[in-house]
């Protein structure tokens, strides 16, 4: 039987680096779809998982990152997706959110089966998630959006490569169920 997760990737972030300005209003644009998202994989309880960069913090566990996201730049981007005291946490130190990291035991350990990828960035961290699943067996979905990107182009040609060749599943947000 298959088992959902939803994949929340580098969300927790303090829009403090070269490219926040290009992001974050995409950021704002997919933050009705990831917001609903988070609430309905809560209410169905599939797993939600955080994946997140630390910022060069190696000392730091979500907590801390969570506070230093909130005291960034936009913490309004911030506080509508912090995790609750269910969710999740892994962190990660690149691209994909299992380089290195324990998602893959973790997803196993849940007897997931399918991941629904949401988050930033598109062109980068998404897609290399969404790789690293499929190599994996995993089912990725991708709600085109409750993503964001810095660069439109770019997240056009991830997404089309995920759907292509990883014969991952690109939806609206509001057509994915848990």
């Amino acid at each position: 039987m298959a088992r959902s997760a939803l994949v929340v990737i580098d969300m927790l972030n303090t829009y403090e680096h070269e490219d926040a300005d290009l992001l974050v209003p995409s950021v704002k644009e997919a933050m009705p779809a990831i917001t609903d998202l988070l609430r309905r994989a809560r209410e169905a309880d599939a797993p939600v998982v955080y994946a997140n960069d630390n910022f060069g913090q190696w000392r730091s566990h979500h907590g801390e990152i969570l506070d230093m996201a909130l005291a960034g730049r936009h913490p309004e981007l911030v506080d509508p997706v912090r995790p609750d005291e269910d969710d999740l946490f892994v962190v990660k130190a690149r691209h994909s959110a299992f380089y290195e990291t324990p998602l893959g035991y973790l997803l196993h350990s849940l007897d997931v089966t399918d991941l629904v990828l949401t988050g930033q960035v598109t062109e980068q961290c998404v897609l290399y998630s969404a790789l690293d699943a499929h190599i994996r067996h995993l089912r990725v979905t991708v709600p085109r959006d409750a993503v964001a990107h810095i660069h439109e182009d770019l997240a056009d040609a991830a997404l089309r490569m995920i759907e292509r060749n990883m014969n991952g599943r690109i939806a609206d947000a509001a057509d994915i169920t848990f």
